[in-house]
Order: structure tokens, then C-alpha cells, then sequence
């Protein structure tokens, strides 16, 4: 279920999205989950990626000013209903600030080969402070690593942040991992180096 909807305001986008935007392929499609009024929309379209968007508010897919042929914006409940891009696989999947679980097998094969995760969310300690506190809603500790075990992963964090101007102190997991291309099972190529993900 989605909590905190003020998170999917107009502040700007997560520090932890902008950090590891460069791992997406260029002109990449980036699909956003719950993607509230589009601050990450806003950021991956100002950097050429065409986009595809759900979330269960009307009144939040019709706030993003994106146009139409660089963006496919849908309204659609993920939990109860139909996943809405079956069968698609985009360069990123992009998550903040949502968890449910059921939904992660699905997010993962949406992954194309290259395709990047980029995930954040609430985490077991958020209850002690603030919402959300049901363990529904919270990651357990070093859950996206296990959830991510098929993935490389490039970073990841698990902790505590105090209180900034605009924001709560919380508790919070973040993730990104690249699906990897499958390797030939032969001797390794000297001349073959492994791929370098920038850490910036």
C-alpha cells in the first residue's frame, strides 16, 4: 500500500535517484512505480529517457506535464488489479517510497538486460519514529540485497537518517542493481574487462 503520499509531492527528486541516474542507458525507457506528481518523471525526461508511469491517483497522473509522445502515464491499482505493462521490460525501474512485496517478482522481470533498479524506501526502525510503522510497509534489514541476489548490485545502504529542512528523520533502504548480461561459459577473455559502473 502506499504511505506517505506527501513524499510524492513537488520536493525534488530522491538524492539516492539522482546519484545513480547515469547507470541507466541512454535514451533508456525509465519506468517509475507509484510515481505520484512526477518529480523523478521530471528528472529522468529532462535527460532525454522516454517514460512510463503508474500510479493509483487520478489527480497525480494528470499533475505531470509530460508530453504525450515521451510519456505513458496509466492509472491503475498494482495491488488488487492487473499489472499494467505485462510482458514489457524497461532500462530502470525507478522506486521510492513503497513497498508491496508481492509486486517485487514483477519489478524484476521488468528489468531488461542492462536495466537498472533504483530503489528506496522505508525500513524496520521507521515505526519507533513516525510513519509508516506497519511491517507491512517496512523493509526488513537487508532485505533488498536478498531481494536483489540475482542482480549486480552497484550500492547499497541500510540506515538512519536525522532530520533535514523539508524532511522528517527516518529510517531507509536503498538499492541499485543492474541486471546483468548472461556470460558464455568459456574461458575468460584477457582482453575483456568487466563492466565498470561509476560510482559518483
Amino acid at each position: 500500500m502506499k504511505q506517505a503520499e506527501n513524499f510524492h509531492g513537488t520536493e525534488p527528486p530522491s538524492r539516492w535517484v539522482q546519484r545513480w541516474s547515469h547507470l541507466v542507458a541512454a535514451g533508456g525507457t525509465v519506468l517509475d512505480v507509484a510515481c505520484g506528481q512526477g518529480r523523478h518523471a521530471h528528472w529522468f525526461y529532462q535527460r532525454n529517457h522516454p517514460l512510463a508511469l503508474v500510479d493509483r491517483a487520478q489527480s497525480a497522473i494528470e499533475s505531470i506535464a509530460i508530453p504525450a509522445q515521451a510519456c505513458q502515464a496509466v492509472v491503475a491499482d498494482i495491488e488488487n488489479g492487473p499489472w499494467p505493462f505485462a510482458g514489457r521490460q524497461f532500462a530502470a525501474v525507478v522506486v521510492t517510497n513503497y513497498l508491496w512485496r508481492p509486486l517485487l517478482p514483477v519489478l524484476l522481470d521488468s528489468l531488461a538486460q542492462g536495466g537498472v533498479l533504483i530503489y528506496e524506501t522505508f525500513t524496520h526502525g521507521n515505526e519507533t519514529i513516525g510513519k509508516p510503522s506497519r511491517a507491512d510497509f517496512l523493509l526488513r534489514p537487508g532485505e533488498l540485497l536478498q531481494v536483489c541476489s540475482q542482480l549486480r548490485v552497484v550500492a547499497f545502504e541500510d540506515g538512519f537518517e536525522e532530520a533535514k529542512p523539508g524532511r522528517t528523520a527516518r529510517f531507509v533502504q536503498r538499492i541499485a542493481a543492474v541486471r546483468e548480461a548472461a556470460q558464455p561459459a568459456k574461458t575468460p577473455n584477457p582482453a575483456s574487462a568487466p563492466t565498470r559502473y561509476p560510482l559518483v
